[in-house]
């Protein structure tokens, strides 16, 4: 099964503070924020010559990121983006392994109008 980087994500508490900091201070070139409500997050993407980081803020107070921030307020690295071949079969295999998807286990389109599944991040140490 192939699989490559497609982003690394990152929880900030602030999502306009981030972006002008990535861009400003680095000089990074960083996408337009964009509201993913399916999800409970605001999103910006820096981009790279070989991947992307994905900046996410809470969108309310429900959003898996709100409880990612109460852990760690300053923010940190939330997940990493892998991209496979087929999906369900990576899924498929992933549980036979142990490894529990989060939700309901059936993809939901994620940024860039991909499908996309979340592992629990205890059975990937953590990430």
């Amino acid at each position: 099964m192939k699989r490559r980087l497609n982003h690394i994500a990152l929880v900030v508490p602030d999502l306009a503070a981030a972006m002008a900091t990535w861009e400003q201070a680095l000089g990074a070139t960083v996408s337009a924020p964009m509201a993913l409500p399916e999800h409970g997050v605001s999103v910006a993407f820096i981009e790279l010559s070989n991947t992307k980081l994905e900046l996410l803020e809470p969108l309310g107070d429900g959003s898996p990121v709100s409880r990612f921030l109460e852990r760690q307020p300053a923010g940190g690295m939330h997940h990493v983006c892998l991209e496979v071949d087929d999906l369900i079969g990576e899924r498929d295999r992933l549980v036979a392994a142990g490894a529990r998807v989060l939700g309901d286990g059936q993809p939901r389109i994620g940024a860039h109008g991909n499908p996309v599944l979340f592992l629990h991040p205890a059975d990937l140490h953590g990430t």
